[in-house]
């Protein structure tokens, strides 16, 4: 950890009371969480005011604290070893809104498949690396063992991800961890080949990510449904062994069946919506993407890219949504080259680097949404490439952050395509916002954390 990052954690600290004032700390992608014991000693000001704070945002009674990937993580290891507190890494949220079923729902999926990121993006580029070797250096796959290793280590997030999800459902529904990892683990066992139901043969895999989310809920639910029926002394005997037995019946029997007819919906809706919309499809997802990004409700299309991939092989909506991070990237450029505001200047040239590697929330919450147009416009932009990329049906085989990292992962005859998606949308957020997003009084009293949407 370098000094800076330890003297911003201990400044941090400083002003929000010290570690006696800290109930809780928590981290996401980009934020910093903590909820205070006493609010009064909180000195907010200078907490804005520190350099390396992007911008700080309140929510139901915690304080959200916008660093930046890669900052935040240290930073609150960092917190933690001061205050003695561990530090829990949590979903995204957006700004305080009223919570629908629709966006609870959402956040339900986030919270599950957040924690599981890193992992898929470590997948993922080990993949989109091994292509460039494999492409670049098509005798490597002759007689050596490189090429499968590297294929092996992509793999194992992607082979073992029902029972991730399992676990993590679990947790998210307050049920025993380890029994969602069973009930992910039923659908992906190869054993099951071998057997019929019904007069067919099981299908290892079959139903997907959806499948094993109701069958990790189904056990979760099973188990707190038993509990208290069981005499304690015996609970962790009887409790999960009958939870186990009547999950895997309950999966073979409907649970799988109900998760590939959703899965199946799922692809076959989102192909059909890309193929019939083509342009019109493409803008409209690519420039309603930020909002949703914005709302912390972006993770939960995970399972979607997921269905795409395991049901195809390629997944046509990542890249269309990848633009609106990049139209985001114009914008926010458009804005530096006119703005004369010191303090908008020193935001955007910390978080720019950043949101052209796929990481847009420092641009959201420091730069776009504050300021308020820039944040429309980001979006227009966004929508140019995302016509474009749904016209050339240009397609990801792997899951990645977006920006230009995902270029490893673009089908490669169509990295090409990809790469003048990102600068369609680089050209049409900056024009777009340099002549009709940004005026020079938005930035007079600029404030990161202030939002007008």
């Amino acid at each position: 950890m370098n000094q800076s990052d330890i003297s911003l954690a201990e400044s941090i600290l400083s002003v929000i009371g010290g570690a006696n004032n800290i109930q809780s700390i928590g981290y996401c992608m980009t934020r910093l969480r903590v909820t205070l014991r006493d609010e009064t000693k909180l000195q907010l000001e200078q907490l804005k005011s520190l350099s390396g704070v992007l911008g700080v945002v309140k929510q139901s009674g915690e304080y959200q604290i916008v660093l930046g990937p890669g900052v935040v993580t240290r930073v609150s290891a960092h917190l933690s070893k001061l205050t003695g507190k561990a530090a829990e890494r949590v979903a995204e949220d957006g700004p305080v809104r009223p919570v629908s079923p629709v966006k609870r729902f959402l956040r339900k999926l986030a919270n599950i498949f957040i924690p599981l990121i890193p992992a898929i993006i470590a997948g993922g580029m080990i993949m989109g690396l091994t292509n460039v070797l494999i492409h670049s250096f098509p005798s490597l796959k002759e007689g050596s063992t490189v090429i499968p290793l590297l294929q092996a280590m992509s793999k194992v997030i992607f082979a073992y991800l029902a029972v991730f999800v399992g676990i993590n459902t679990a947790k998210e529904f307050g049920g025993t961890p380890a029994l969602g990892g069973i009930a992910g683990g039923l659908l992906i066992l190869p054993d099951i080949e071998n057997i019929k139901m019904f007069g067919e043969a099981l299908i290892p895999g079959r139903g997907g990510l959806i499948g094993v989310l109701l069958a990790a809920w189904f056990i979760v639910w099973l188990e707190k449904s038993i509990r208290p029926f069981v005499p304690k002394a015996i609970d962790i005997i009887i409790t999960p062994t009958v939870s186990v037995l009547i999950t895997g019946f309950a999966t073979y029997i409907a649970l799988q069946p109900i998760g590939g007819f959703l899965s199946d919906a799922i692809t076959g809706g989102m192909q059909a919506l890309l193929d019939q919309g083509g342009l019109f499809a493409g803008a409209i997802l690519s420039g309603f993407f930020l909002p949703l990004v914005m709302l912390g409700l972006h993770q939960g299309l995970i399972p979607i890219h997921m269905e795409l991939l395991n049901a195809t092989g390629i997944d046509p909506l990542q890249p269309i949504l990848a633009m609106a991070g990049a139209g985001q990237v114009g914008a926010v450029f458009a804005v530096y080259v006119k703005t004369k505001n010191k303090t908008l200047r020193n935001v955007i040239k910390g978080a720019l680097p950043v949101g052209i590697l796929g990481i847009g929330e420092p641009l959201i919450y420091g730069v776009t949404l504050p300021l308020g147009r820039p944040f429309v416009t980001a979006c227009l932009g966004a929508a140019v490439g995302g016509a474009f990329q749904a016209v050339f049906k240009v397609a990801s085989v792997g899951i990645s952050v977006s920006g230009l990292p995902l270029t490893l992962l673009i089908k490669p005859n169509q990295i090409t395509l990809y790469l003048i998606g990102i600068l369609i949308s680089y050209v049409a957020g900056f024009l777009i916002t340099y002549f009709f997003g940004f005026k020079e009084e938005m930035a007079k009293n600029f404030s990161p954390e202030e939002s007008p949407l």
